[in-house]
């Protein structure tokens, strides 16, 4: 049987040959994950022992199969919660860059169990299949690995019309409900300092929010989780009662993007520190330039690491970029003027015979688009966001040349009622239908 000495017998230069891990990785994993745990001379040396030189290299093994530093950690943490040792056991092996267990259960086929149990609106299967994937892998590893890339691909099903709103309603629906259970058995936090969490008006889209409050508790932070589509008026008061530390926001359309940098500016006046991130931000980065606050990173893991760094460092907010132009005047015009466009642009084309729910969608879309980027300061962020839009309802079934129409009626309809005031936004609407001329050439 084969044994883990756990004298501390071996200097740093032997660790080094026996794993070929690097002396600055080696020194990460010791101060960020308390992986491995060598002793210390008299003088301040490190010294290892076979245990600790046979970790190193299980958590090297468990990179090679596609596990990243923090995973393997996690699973190393889990199989220790569970009364075993992770050197012991066999039964973690590399296949294909995927994690298994003896039984072949591995993570990409339980999350393709899960995922056929929500098509089928099953939730007693998909509910079991969670039961059993967190009985085999860590509570975040499953959250990182099942549920949040799950939700992903049927959404992305939605938006290519291989799944109904429906399925993806009760996807998400399943999420949120286990997401908030583990979110209320999570420890006590071990750190100082206090994180609202909250998603800003009109705001739809909880599960990213719930599992980053998920993961920010599991690293110790006392977190304050106050759901999506907050107003700002109940914002403020809440900030000025629980007075925390930092207030992290999350927007996944440019629509709430700008309900988010209104947020920050309010509490941006009050000294409150505040974080952001989302899907948006992801896809059109120049945003970023626009909110008073930290960018959290483009995933959940990298935003809990910089939520570390603020708290631990209190690092000086980035400059915000300020509007080179005002477009108020056209914000107000057309705010007054838009029932009358899409009524014009509407008439148009009434005799396409494209369905009232797309137009609908399309004019509602359009409009949001419009009014979040004249307040963020940037008229071109609508051309990214409908660019998103426009190969949503191409997806749909509905051809280019109905959608050309439709914004080529609506820029006739927006020269009509603006009367030269809306300018910026007639550029926008000429630069959309540029656009999609070049993606159909």
């Amino acid at each position: 049987m084969e044994t883990h000495e756990k004298t501390p017998t071996f200097n740093l230069k032997v660790v080094l040959q026996e794993t070929g891990i690097k002396p600055h990785t080696l020194r990460a994993w010791e101060r960020r994950y308390g992986l491995p745990q060598p002793e210390r001379t008299p003088g301040g040396h490190r010294l290892y022992s076979q245990y600790d030189i046979d970790t190193v290299k299980w958590l090297m093994a468990r990179q090679e199969e596609g596990l990243t530093i923090s995973r393997a950690v996690d699973l190393w943490l889990n199989l220790q919660d569970k009364g075993e040792n992770p050197l012991a056991l066999s039964t973690y092996q590399a296949d294909d860059h995927l994690l298994h267990t003896t039984s072949g259960t591995t993570l990409a086929s339980i999350k393709e169990q899960w995922i056929n149990a929500c098509l089928n609106f099953d939730e007693a299967t998909a509910e079991n299949v969670l039961a059993q994937a967190f009985a085999i892998y860590p509570i975040k590893m499953v959250c990182l690995e099942i549920l949040l890339p799950g939700v992903a691909y049927v959404g992305d099903l939605w938006f290519q019309n291989k799944a109904s709103v429906q399925q993806e309603h009760f996807t998400s629906a399943l999420t949120i409900k286990r997401l908030n259970t583990l979110l209320a058995a999570t420890p006590p936090p071990s750190r100082i300092g206090r994180i609202l969490v909250a998603g800003p008006p009109h705001e739809e889209h909880a599960v990213p929010l719930l599992l980053f409050s998920l993961l920010l508790r599991y690293s110790g932070w006392k977190v304050i989780y106050l759901g999506i589509n907050v107003p700002i008026a109940r914002l403020e008061p809440t900030v000025d009662f629980v007075k925390p530390d930092l207030v992290v926001l999350a927007a996944q359309q440019l629509s709430t993007v700008a309900s988010l940098q209104k947020a920050a500016k309010v509490l941006q006046d009050k000294n409150v520190r505040v974080a952001y991130g989302g899907l948006t931000f992801n896809r059109i980065p120049n945003l970023r330039e626009r909110i008073p606050g930290y960018f959290l990173g483009t995933n959940l893991e990298a935003g809990v690491q910089t939520v570390t760094q603020i708290m631990t460092f209190n690092p000086p907010v980035p400059e915000v970029e300020q509007p080179q132009e005002s477009y108020e005047p056209a914000l107000a015009r057309y705010r007054i003027h838009y029932p009358l466009i899409e009524l014009d642009a509407w008439q148009a084309i009434s005799n396409t015979g494209i369905p009232y729910e797309y137009i609908a969608d399309t004019n509602m879309r359009l409009y949001e688009a419009i009014v979040a980027a004249l307040n963020l300061g940037e008229i071109d962020f609508v051309n990214e966001e409908m660019g998103w839009t426009r190969q949503l309802i191409k997806n749909y079934g509905v051809p280019a040349s109905w959608q050309f129409d439709y914004f080529d009626a609506y820029r006739h309809a927006a020269v009509k009622h603006l009367n030269g005031h809306g300018s910026p936004i007639i550029k926008c609407l000429n630069t959309v239908m540029s656009s999609m001329q070049e993606s159909e050439s």
